[in-house]
């Protein structure tokens, strides 16, 4: 284990937020979209349901992606204003079927607001670890999705949106066999 579980689940929905925009996609069209995200990465507390919620979900997704792919300083100050807009104050918690983990905010507190300071919680340990570098970009020259490289040997190119890492292989398999090495 790299990070501790939290932390690794919350860096997962920071990519499949991130992700949700990727290649020209739009994958938080609608409330149901959002919805049916936020399922999909069990979060919980107070929401409005409203199209400024999803306003605003979309636009830290915006100061997400380019976190993302920022240096350390920069990456360090995105997190600082993330947690500062919140209002963040830290605290261990225990709900649902989640053991004692990390909060900033109330359950009430903006749904934005929540991810936001999650997504920073977690990212503060990637740069407290020094391991931004798993932190980056697919490597397939046509895609733009975020990738979270949790793998030992910092090995992971190639992201979970599609089929990049099997077009890659393939493409080399293609051009090894063209140039007769294979």
């Amino acid at each position: 284990m790299l990070f501790a579980p939290d932390t690794e689940v919350a860096l997962r929905s920071v990519v499949n937020l991130i992700n949700t925009a990727a290649n020209g996609e739009e994958s938080l069209a609608t409330l149901e979209d959002l919805d049916a995200f936020l399922d999909a990465e069990e979060f919980t507390g107070s929401r409005t349901n409203s199209p400024a919620e999803l306003s605003s979900i979309k636009r830290l997704r915006g100061e997400l992606a380019a976190l993302w792919s920022s240096d350390e300083d920069t990456a360090a100050k995105s997190v600082n204003k993330l947690l500062a807009d919140a209002k963040a104050l830290p605290q261990l918690v225990k709900h649902d079927h989640w053991d004692w983990h990390l909060h900033a905010t109330t359950p009430e507190a903006p749904l934005a607001d929540r991810m936001g300071t999650e997504a920073a919680m977690a990212i503060i340990d990637v740069i407290r670890s020094k391991e931004m570098e798993r932190m980056r970009v697919c490597a397939a020259e046509d895609c733009d999705a975020a990738v979270l490289d949790l793998s030992r040997n910092r090995s992971k190119l190639y992201c979970d949106t599609g089929n990049c890492a099997n077009r890659a292989h393939v493409a080399a398999y293609r051009a090894r066999k063209a140039a007769g090495t294979e």
